[in-house]
């Protein structure tokens, strides 16, 4: 682990296990989940961005909601795929949550999942760039509209916006373009985010598969990125931000095991021990569940060389589960192991 005090977040689908027409009572449960993660000293709290799924689509909108109901924990996107998003847009309403949280929002993005674009490009709107280039573009625009460059001329003007004068996005939130994520998957984009200047979001999957293990290829990729944006950035005596999930369980309350069992067993036929998945066409590589008994978890947290490299821990829950089994595993996480890592509660 990083030799400065190791940071402790957890990553939330806010899942609506319910059905459709209870679709508030889930929501509920993420709040809970903000509100609880915040008494236990968590850090951040992370929310999943889902389309056309029984999770949330409209990130910003559920952590506007968490910016009132918390004081001090940060509040990210982990993350949001831009090549479905308006940058302009998407930086008016950061911008305004960010302000409303009193400066707590972590904006947290990346290209999305390719293997969407059929199901999604005929609604989000196709484009001729191809899809990662269209998702570079559309960061770039972002990065323009956070850090206040002009991104309109108002001509003859409009109502109370004068003529012959360049526009920014309002409202404006100072620092909210220093607090932006990337979540790469491979060892190329892990680079490109070094070089760009960003924060670094890594995930329980790799998004290629290198012929070595998970933590190894994941190590790869954060060493790679810190060169690049030390590179990047030097001079201006900026440091990195790194956070990894890890899905772990610890099962110190017997109702736990019962809880994730459907989770943990179907998780395991997927793949192999190894976690590449049975499916050889799909060429990523999973981490695997750590679940049981706290210390094992621990001594493999420890070898994990990727997380020697980080800066935060991230705890990805599971969807499945229920509330109150994500609850206790923020308890047990807290109590039990994030110590044993290097970490401390907030205060």
């Amino acid at each position: 682990m990083s030799t400065h005090r190791l940071e402790l977040g957890f990553l939330s689908f806010v899942p609506n296990p319910y059905g459709p027409d209870q679709a508030g009572r889930a929501l509920e449960d993420g709040l809970r989940l903000f509100e609880h993660a915040e008494q236990l000293g968590f850090d951040i709290g992370w929310i999943r961005v889902r389309h056309f799924e029984e999770f949330p689509s409209s990130p910003l909108t559920f952590l506007s909601a968490a910016s009132q109901r918390t004081k001090r924990i940060r509040l990210g996107t982990g993350v949001i795929p831009l090549r479905y998003e308006d940058p302009i847009r998407l930086a008016e309403d950061a911008a305004t949550v960010d302000l409303l949280s009193g400066g707590r929002l972590e904006l947290g993005v990346s290209s999305g999942i390719g293997q969407f674009a059929k199901i999604l490009d005929p609604v989000f709107g196709e484009s001729d760039r191809g899809f990662s280039a269209e998702s570079q573009h559309r960061l770039g625009r972002l990065r323009e509209a956070l850090a206040g460059t002009p991104v309109a001329h108002s001509g003859a003007g409009f109502m109370s916006i004068p003529a012959d004068v360049d526009l920014t996005v309002t409202p404006a939130s100072a620092g909210l373009g220093e607090r932006l994520w990337y979540g790469p998957g491979t060892l190329a984009s892990a680079i490109r985010t070094g070089e760009q200047g960003l924060d670094i979001h890594v995930s329980t999957l790799n998004a290629e598969e290198t012929g070595v293990p998970f933590a190894a290829g994941q190590a790869a990729q954060l060493r790679a990125y810190k060169e690049a944006f030390a590179a990047a950035t030097a001079g201006t005596g900026r440091t990195p931000r790194l956070a990894a999930g890890r899905i772990i369980l610890p099962f110190t309350d017997p109702r736990d095991a019962d809880a994730y069992a459907g989770f943990t067993e179907g998780y395991a036929s997927r793949m192999h021990d190894d976690g590449r998945p049975h499916d050889s066409s799909v060429n990523i590589r999973f981490d695997r569940v750590r679940s049981g008994e706290p210390a094992r978890i621990i001594d493999g947290l420890l070898a994990d060389e990727a997380l020697a490299e980080v800066t935060e821990l991230t705890l990805t829950l599971p969807a499945p589960g229920g509330i109150d089994a994500h609850l206790r595993t923020l308890d047990a996480v807290a109590e039990h192991i994030a110590p044993a890592l290097g970490w401390t509660p907030a205060s």
